[in-house]
């Protein structure tokens, strides 16, 4: 059990430094990023125009004027 416990002591502290590595150094922004943030503006315009057509249907029924109603006793005159 001894032995063991070392070992697996001495590899965990033989790792650490190496998960605590930062890498490569990244410049920029990468095309994945570019990607997913064409996607969501994709997204955000296709639900913009639908939206938009509702707002002006909204106020065409709003600003226009409804036909008068015409009774039965004027039709017949």
């Amino acid at each position: 059990m001894k032995t063991m416990m070392a070992t697996l002591l001495a590899t965990i502290g033989w790792v650490t430094p190496a998960l605590a590595a930062t890498g490569a150094v990244v410049k920029g922004t990468s095309i994945l990023i570019i990607l997913f943030l064409g996607f969501v503006a994709l997204i955000v315009v296709f639900q913009f125009i639908p939206g938009l057509v509702l707002f002006l249907s909204m106020l065409k029924g709003v600003f226009t004027t409804s036909p008068k109603k015409v009774s039965v006793t004027e039709e017949k005159k």
